[in-house]
């Protein structure tokens, strides 16, 4: 679009115009903020609900699970993850219901008590970093700007997060304790880490306790055939020489229910010793009916892959929609790139520099709720005010239809607006 005259900017600036108006007209009432399972999606759980059937309550080893103890989570629901997150059972806990809770305690832990191989609680450092690569998960973000945590973006390429600028600046800043990842169908790109760069991740010189905060929320969530081989990034750091560095995070919240499903963390020995002794003072263990709920309706790592192929069934025509409709209406102006990812729950847009807010803004006004522009980053500034996180899983597929073509409109009207104003 950017090669166009003048005249046929103004003309395709009154046509989006005109098509802007008559959205706005339509009264609409469509939210593609979060990315939240569909009621149909959550359907595929209701068995949940009826289970476990009256008298079972206790586990194979025969222990009462109605009562205090098992701080280490269910041996079986550990033994069902293990294989899909690539941590061996001894290393996986099953704890509470939210891994965003558990990535949260983590830090907090770390700021009062430190880490193993740490000599300091973090609290005590003048300075605590984190790297973010970008675009990334806002609430990464904002569990580090709630206590002061300063953020250095990393920019992301097909392969993860740039080796090159992680390396510099673990060489040169020992400030830095920490390091965000969604190594499979990273939020909102959809990108895959691949092996090379987990070993650069792994092996980097840094300080002694740096940590990976490893969120694996998406390592079942396929939407194709072609299914990464999940890489043992324990393993791998153990032979860099760095067994404690990836802190392991996943949950069940997008496999069967968002607030009511089961966290995981795995790591090293002595990383889960550590997160053991620290939580034996909030808990005496967590709730284990809930985790033999979740072992009588996944059974095992098949029932897992047969659970999640039925929502791939519900998700994939989502996100080809997503891509359809943007070929159809953005494509032929040369408006926007998106990604197509295999896997995972979002798109990532990144639109004309200097648009996204505009076109997020001009979406809201017609009734269409998007992710806040600048979400993608640390402290909600994206330097070139381009990427937009889109959420297709949440709205019915019609639906979805209507608020991506509304969309569409909002960012051709923003993009020509952008151009004219600089011609």
């Amino acid at each position: 679009m950017n090669e166009r005259s003048v005249d046929e900017l103004r003309a395709l600036h009154a046509d989006f115009s005109a098509q802007y108006d008559a959205l706005v007209a339509r009264g609409l009432k469509l939210d593609l903020t979060r990315g939240k399972p569909s009621a149909e999606q959550l359907d595929l759980s209701g068995g949940l609900l009826s289970l476990p059937g009256e008298g079972q309550f206790r586990d194979q080893a025969g222990t009462d699970l109605r009562n205090y103890g098992g701080p280490l989570g269910l041996p079986e629901l550990r033994s069902i993850f293990a294989g899909p997150l690539r941590v061996p059972v001894a290393q996986l806990l099953a704890l509470g219901n939210s891994s965003l809770n558990l990535m949260h305690d983590v830090i907090v832990q770390a700021l009062l008590h430190g880490v193993p191989d740490g000599v300091r609680p973090w609290s005590r450092e003048d300075t605590v970093t984190f790297l973010a690569p970008v675009p990334g998960y806002d609430r990464h973000f904002s569990i580090c700007e709630r206590y002061g945590i300063r953020m250095i973006a990393v920019p992301m390429t097909e392969e993860g997060p740039d080796p090159e600028v992680v390396r510099s600046l673990l060489a040169t800043d020992p400030t830095i304790k920490g390091m965000w990842c969604v190594p499979v169908y990273s939020n909102p790109s959809g990108v895959v880490y691949s092996e090379r760069i987990v070993r650069e991740l792994v092996s980097a010189p840094a300080a002694p306790d740096f940590r990976l905060f490893w969120d694996n929320a998406y390592a079942v969530h396929h939407l194709t055939d072609a299914r990464p081989e999940p890489l043992d990034v324990l393993a791998l750091a153990a032979e860099a020489g760095h067994p404690n560095r990836p802190l392991v995070f996943a949950s069940t919240s997008k496999v069967t229910y968002p607030g009511s499903g089961v966290a995981f963390f795995g790591s090293s020995p002595a990383n889960i010793d550590w997160i053991v002794r620290n939580m034996s003072v909030q808990t005496i263990g967590p709730d284990k009916i809930n985790q033999l709920r979740h072992v009588q309706l996944l059974r095992d790592e098949a029932g897992v892959e047969a659970h999640m192929a039925h929502h791939r069934a519900i998700l994939e025509p989502k996100f080809n929609a997503v891509d359809a409709i943007f070929r159809e209406r953005l494509a032929p102006f040369g408006a926007g790139s998106w990604t197509a990812p295999a896997g995972g729950y979002f798109v990532s847009l990144d639109v004309a520099d200097g648009c996204a807010r505009r076109a997020v803004a001009l979406a809201g006004q017609a009734g269409i709720a998007v992710t806040p522009a600048g979400a993608t980053f640390p402290y909600g500034d994206d330097p070139r005010d381009r990427n937009i996180r889109i959420a297709p899983t949440f709205p019915a597929l019609e639906e979805l239809g209507t608020a991506l073509g509304g969309f569409s409109t909002a960012v051709l009207l923003a993009e020509t607006e952008a151009l004219l104003a600089g011609r």
